[in-house]
């Protein structure tokens, strides 16, 4: 209400404004004409403040205020450049009259440009710091909710690989609440699990968590409003969702992805290496088995259908890169001896 009375004053004000100082007085127009082009003036003028009040409205304050600093640091920059420059420029004889006005327009428009462009990476616990002595600026991590629920990151913390302050938006846990409330019971498992993570990184002595009350109204993704946190805040993404980690990228958001730290820590093997492995079934070809490593990795192994249920030695014959990881193949039998005998020799 009261935003709409302002607009209405502001509003005849800038209807009566052409009508005071009647520019097209001078003009020779008869006074309909006049009329009627101080109203179109004055609407005109109504409308680019109206359009200029709605962009603010949906802008940052600090962008706002990067702009001013920008345009006021470009006009006495302008000023400055301008006054090595004589009032009457002439170049072989030509008035160059033009350069002093593109002067200040170049340097007015690169001065915004750099205000705006400060202020979107703007923030105000950095400038503060500036003046805590010893006190180090904190690095934030923003997790999404398939970093959540994979639960990984909370053995990950215990190692102390992750420092920092973990940042839980407010819209990622309310995500989580609908999927642990959802009628689907697998959904339900997955939300719940989720939500004991975060009690689990709560009570963590290791790591700090964070609750962000930050959200984007304007933004419906989920993955845009956590690029634009994490653009906020200066900070990373920790996720294993493949979408967000690409679409992060392209904005320029660093991203830690999970999936791609678990495969380069998996081991190293060379075809005609040794390794031991537990057959847990039986493989799709005749006479194979397959196993797993610690850490998850797909082994298929000849000539061990027989051997399901035990840990015997392998040879690797080779590694498959697929987009799920490594894969190993191997053969068990009379080739182990060689392959020791090769080494004892060697």
């Amino acid at each position: 209400m009261k935003n709409g009375i302002l607009k209405f004053i502001i509003l005849i004000l800038c209807l009566y404004i052409p009508f005071f100082f009647n520019p097209f007085a001078q003009l020779g127009f008869v006074l309909a004409s006049t009329i009627i082009l101080n109203l179109v003036l004055g609407l005109l003028i109504a409308g680019l403040i109206f359009a200029l009040e709605w962009k603010f409205r949906h802008t940052e304050l600090k962008v706002i205020l990067g702009a001013i600093i920008g345009l006021i640091i470009g006009a006495w920059l302008a000023l400055t450049v301008n006054r090595l420059f004589p009032v009457e420029l002439k170049i072989y004889g030509f008035q160059l009259s033009f350069v002093r006005p593109t002067i200040y327009l170049l340097f007015l428009y690169i001065g915004i440009a750099l205000g705006i462009k400060g202020g979107e990476n703007f923030q105000i616990e950095n400038v503060v710091s500036l003046f805590k002595k010893g006190e180090v600026r904190k690095i934030y991590k923003i997790l999404d909710t398939s970093i959540i629920i994979d639960g990984r990151i909370a053995d990950l913390c215990e190692t102390g690989f992750i420092d920092g302050v973990l940042v839980v938006p407010q819209f990622v846990l309310k995500e989580l609440q609908y999927i642990a409330d959802s009628s689907d019971s697998m959904k339900r498992n997955r939300g719940r699990k989720g939500l004991d993570i975060l009690q689990k990184l709560k009570k963590s002595s290791i790591v700090k968590v964070m609750i962000s009350e930050a959200d984007f109204p304007e933004v419906r993704e989920v993955d845009i409003k956590l690029i634009e946190l994490a653009r906020q805040l200066n900070a990373k993404i920790i996720t294993n969702d493949f979408n967000l980690n690409k679409v992060a990228q392209l904005r320029g958001i660093d991203v830690l992805n999970i999936n791609e730290l678990a495969n380069a820590l998996k081991p190293v093997v060379l075809p005609g290496e040794v390794m031991k492995v537990f057959i847990l079934k039986e493989g799709k070809e005749a006479n194979q088995g397959v196993g797993y490593l610690d850490d998850g990795t797909m082994v298929v192994v000849d000539n061990a259908r027989k051997q399901m249920g035990k840990t015997i030695d392998i040879t690797v014959t080779s590694v498959l890169q697929t987009t799920a990881g490594k894969m190993f193949f191997g053969k068990y039998g009379n080739e182990i001896d060689r392959v020791r005998k090769d080494k004892e020799e060697s």
